[in-house]
């Protein structure tokens, strides 16, 4: 019974899809996603998370408006109806099934991680004021402006990760940054 459930309710493919909401408004970051597996070919045990990239193509403009539709802003106007307004980033983990329906895996109250990493890359928005106005109920839309271009970060993990991590190495010959 309840395995065919699960089993049938996770079929398809994660997406991350982060929000900012101020009380009344939620405004989605760029989208991202991603890697879990810890070896290439989405091979071995899954992680949090060994590297993500932004934008996703798995979020179509139609997935995009689902999501927002059906699963960010109820959430949103009913915290707020129960008096318990919203402010703050808002994480949903997704599963979006093989005819494209989104479903809700995970909400949490942060950032994802590491999905964070490149869509902070692509804000050109002064993340600061973004934050203000979440905080103060003044969030709009216009606020957000996004680089086009893509971005991708890479997490570097100890050996024996994720089961049983060596700690204490050092991260050396790194580049130099060009900035």
């Amino acid at each position: 019974g309840n395995k065919i459930v699960i089993e049938e309710f996770l079929q398809g493919e994660e997406l991350s899809f982060i929000a900012i909401a101020d009380g009344n408004n939620a405004i989605p970051l760029a989208s991202s996603q991603d890697h879990k597996q810890l070896l290439e070919g989405d091979n071995g045990p899954n992680t949090g998370g060994m590297g993500a990239y932004s934008p996703a193509s798995l979020l179509t403009p139609k997935l995009h408006k689902d999501v927002m539709t059906q699963i960010i802003k109820p959430l949103i106007e009913g915290m707020k109806i129960d008096g318990n307004p919203y402010t703050g980033f808002l994480y949903a983990g997704l599963m979006i099934s093989p005819d494209g329906s989104p479903k809700v895996l995970e909400f949490n109250c942060r950032l994802g991680d590491p999905e964070a990493q490149p869509i902070l890359m692509r804000l050109k928005s002064d993340f600061y004021d973004i934050l203000e106005k979440s905080i103060t109920n003044r969030l709009t839309d216009k606020d957000i402006v996004w680089d086009h271009r893509a971005s991708v970060g890479v997490v570097l993990a100890s050996r024996g990760y994720p089961a049983n991590p060596i700690f204490g190495f050092n991260i050396e010959d790194l580049p130099e940054n060009d900035d």
